[in-house]
């Protein structure tokens, strides 16, 4: 998953261990070269002073051992937004499919996720070294960590219209919910880490997207279903080994996710019981290769990633207040068919999700000129319904389980296609201006295909997705920035509509969302 380390534990901008990649970061709104081949490149030197921290970019590193972090958050009003939900740690600038009207709010983790790490390299021998890297993401607006799974959790039950932000993604109130890994790295063979580490298509992500993985001006950032291959869940993957190796100006990288957790207990009876369904085991392997390089000003990668049993959480368990499928957070499930009988598990504390097996193709460029870096990708991907089913009682992330899981919810392969294009405008050394536009283009994979505005759509029809931003950075000092922009989204066809199994749209296809706001990184 990533020869970079995040400055701060999401999908956003930040320093980069040494994994034997060559790569660009953001951090405070300047691109940077990261760590280069096996961790070489000059490394920042170490603070001395409580004033040299303040007046400089020095590392806070004792013995090879250096600790880093982020404080990012702003206001921000949308034309379509929720309560705030104290362990959402995107904000609410992405078009929402339960949002209702206007309001002010508290924008957290802006350009970058709010966080603290530790990261470090410690040479064992000439040319070889242990490295290791422990950073988690927090919510500047509540002190919590970051926990898309509890955003769910805690609107299950509810009626549509008490929801507050609900998301799904990769981070689940895990101790470390962006990276924990250790490994080795050779001045010549390259570097091997082992751990929960960012997938390769994240790495690319943070060196290709023009707004660096931010939450508040890039669609890619905010939602991780390009990073992850399909699903966003994927942006980080468990139990995984990395090896990154640089040879002159091209790059090679390989990751291998092992299976791990429950596989649940499945049953293709609709009139299933806790007697009858069948203990599964995890088929939730994973695998992806990247190749990229440079020339002159010119940079690209091409990233493949294929991974078993991925999981979607797409919506609050409804509830006997909801307006159907009441059966969803009452009993457990499997394709929209309860437990005839006693519950498997309790459905207080868990999550309902489709499963798909996916395939996904990547790949970004970026060209640097005088005062313009311009930017653009694109990413092909297929989902399947998944070889080996998950059952109820299945592990998800952050040690959080299903209750209701859907197997079958492709009448047939979905293809989706992710684009991005943008430009970054220096317009001094403290300034910069950019400029970016993100699409999402679905299939129609329903079968039949009465797809239109009469016939009525369901989340199995051809849908769009489209978000614009433009926003300014400007760096006071070498840890401090300040940022304002605006984004807009909107959502047509099957892309619109918001509870899986049903019609009911998005209660607004659209929204506006203009940010303010500060980060200070270290």
């Amino acid at each position: 998953m990533f020869a970079a380390l995040l400055i701060v534990g999401a999908v956003g901008a930040g320093a980069q261990q040494a994994t034997g990649v060559k790569a660009n970061v953001q951090q405070a709104g300047t691109e940077r070269t990261g760590v280069q081949a096996a961790g070489l490149a000059k490394k920042a030197d170490a603070c001395s002073s409580g004033h040299e921290f303040a007046a400089s970019d020095c590392a806070l590193t004792w013995h090879g051992i250096t600790l880093y972090g982020a404080y990012d958050v702003g206001v921000g009003w949308v034309s379509h937004g929720l309560p705030e939900n104290g362990y959402n740690y995107e904000g609410e600038s992405l078009v929402n499919r339960n949002a209702g009207s206007s309001r002010f709010l508290v924008a957290p983790n802006n350009l970058q996720q709010t966080g603290l790490g530790i990261r470090g390299r410690e040479e064992f021998h000439p040319g070889w070294a242990v490295v290791f890297n422990a950073s988690t993401g927090i919510n500047p607006q509540s002190g919590l960590l970051a926990n898309a799974s509890m955003t769910d959790i805690i609107n299950n039950g509810l009626p549509r219209g008490s929801y507050s932000e609900a998301i799904d993604g990769a981070r689940a109130g895990q101790p470390f919910n962006d990276e924990f890994y250790g490994g080795v790295s050779s001045e010549h063979l390259g570097t091997v880490t082992f751990g929960r580490e960012r997938s390769l298509g994240t790495d690319a992500m943070l060196v290709y997207d023009p707004a660096g993985g931010s939450y508040a001006f890039s669609y890619i950032g905010y939602n991780g279903t390009m990073a992850g291959g399909g699903d966003t869940e994927d942006s980080r993957w468990d139990d995984a080994v990395k090896y990154r190796i640089g040879y002159g100006a091209m790059h090679l990288g390989a990751m291998y996710k092992f299976a791990d957790g429950s596989g649940g207990c499945y049953s293709s009876s609709a009139t299933w019981t806790a007697a009858t369904c069948t203990p599964e085991s995890a088929h939730n392997n994973a695998y992806g290769g990247d190749v990229g390089g440079e020339y002159h000003r010119f940079s690209g990668d091409a990233v493949y990633q294929h991974y078993n049993q991925a999981i979607s959480v797409v919506n609050p368990l409804l509830g006997p207040q909801s307006p159907s499928q009441s059966y969803q957070s009452t009993m457990d499930s499997i394709n929209t068919n309860p437990i005839t009988g006693a519950n498997l598990i309790s459905t207080s504390n868990t999550v309902w999700g489709i499963v798909t097996d996916n395939n996904a193709m990547m790949g970004a460029a970026k060209y640097t000129a005088e005062h313009f870096k311009y930017f653009g990708g694109f990413e092909y991907i297929w989902q399947n319904n998944p070889h080996h089913p998950l059952g109820v009682g299945a592990s998800d992330q952050g040690g959080y389980f299903m209750s209701g899981v859907q197997d079958n919810n492709l009448d047939s392969e979905k293809i989706t296609r992710i684009w991005w294009l943008g430009v970054k405008y220096a317009y001094d050394s403290k300034t910069d201006v950019t400029f970016a536009w993100y699409g999402q283009l679905q299939n129609d994979f329903r079968v039949p295909q009465p797809c239109s505005v009469t016939a009525g759509f369901r989340p199995a029809c051809a849908g769009t997705l489209d978000e614009g931003s433009l926003y300014m950075d400007h760096r006071f000092t070498k840890r401090f920035d300040g940022f304002a922009g605006l984004a807009y989204s909107f959502v047509t066809g099957g892309l619109a509509i918001a509870i899986p199994n049903s019609g009911v749209p998005f209660l607004h296809n659209s929204n506006f969302a203009p940010t303010i706001g500060g980060r200070f990184s270290f």
